[in-house]
């Protein structure tokens, strides 16, 4: 995973996930009989990012990486700890920004106004694949606000546009999305059209108005390249860091908020970092040092001894 940030908009985050995850590619369904289907090329360049994906995500399951129990017995984690690891991933930065250096502190960022997250999938996807991302999409977000109390819905404007598209579509998916947020041009999401191989999904958080600390916009890009496992493990860092867990800890476990790419999806661990966040009593633009005594306080609310 890597994450950097840019003075576009008050850009305030931009996190990428470098996950390397599990699954065989996902089959085209059978489309109903006599139904036309409309077969687009595919480019070379994206045809080596699918096999390449694949091989990686395969050595990683190898090695026993991208669990998906969400840890056990093996993984056991005190308040203290929690505490310790919510200050690192909210309040420290992962990648040297325009502000600070690498490892340099921020504030705490977060939504105060409801989320209104809309689904772009590329063209050039098999119509089983964009449904199954639509509706993963979807019930992973219903899980996001139960777990953080915030509003989050596929009603009205959107200002969180989640973007699945192949390297082909990548740049039409971007300019839709830019044509649907409020505030955002299609120059500011440069960001993300320019991504390493070795970058699998991203996500960039603004903020506008008064309010520096206080996200107003986002919009998460997931590589339709990805296997299946992969890209819901995408799906799940993206939209939560979009959220306000921007950095990575290599000390978080069991998290997916860590370069080790031990865990795939969103974990215990990580669901209480996210109720630590939407907590009343933590608000944007807080420092660590502001937050610390708070935090202790609600990580010890969450927690009863090692869990």
């Amino acid at each position: 995973m890597w994450k950097t940030s840019a003075a576009v908009l008050a850009l305030l985050a931009l996190a990428a996930c470098d996950v390397p995850l599990a699954t065989s590619a996902v089959p085209k369904a059978r489309p109903p009989q006599g139904a036309p289907v409309e077969i687009r090329p595919t480019s070379e360049k994206s045809a080596a990012l699918r096999s390449y994906f694949g091989q990686v995500q395969t050595a990683q399951l190898n090695q026993g990486l991208l669990r998906t129990d969400g840890g056990g017995p093996d993984t056991p984690y005190t308040a203290d700890m929690l505490a310790r690891n919510f200050e690192q991933i909210v309040f420290f930065n992962e990648y040297a920004s325009a502000l600070q250096g690498r490892g340099g502190e921020s504030p705490l960022r977060k939504w105060r106004s409801p989320v209104r997250m809309k689904v772009i999938t590329g063209p050039g996807l098999p119509p089983s694949q964009a449904s199954g991302d639509t509706e993963a999409i979807r019930s992973y977000a219903r899980r996001l606000a139960s777990i953080t109390g915030h509003p989050i819905s596929f009603f009205g404007r959107p200002n969180f546009v989640v973007i699945v598209a192949s390297e082909d579509d990548r740049d039409m998916a971007l300019d839709m999305a830019a044509a649907e947020i409020p505030g955002i041009t299609a120059q500011s999401l440069d960001a993300l059209r320019n991504l390493n191989r070795d970058t699998y999904c991203a996500v960039a958080a603004y903020a506008s108005g008064a309010g520096a600390n206080t996200y107003t916009a986002a919009v998460a890009l997931i590589r339709a390249e990805n296997p299946g496992l992969l890209r819901q493990s995408c799906i799940h860092e993206e939209l939560a860091q979009g959220l306000g867990l921007a950095n990575d800890s290599r000390d978080a476990r069991p998290s997916i908020f860590n370069d080790d790419d031990e865990f795939a999806l969103l974990t215990g661990h990580d669901e209480l970092l996210l109720r630590m966040l939407y907590d009343d009593r933590l608000t944007p633009g807080m420092t660590a040092d502001q937050a610390a005594p708070i935090t202790r306080i609600i990580a010890r609310e969450l927690t009863t001894g090692p869990l």
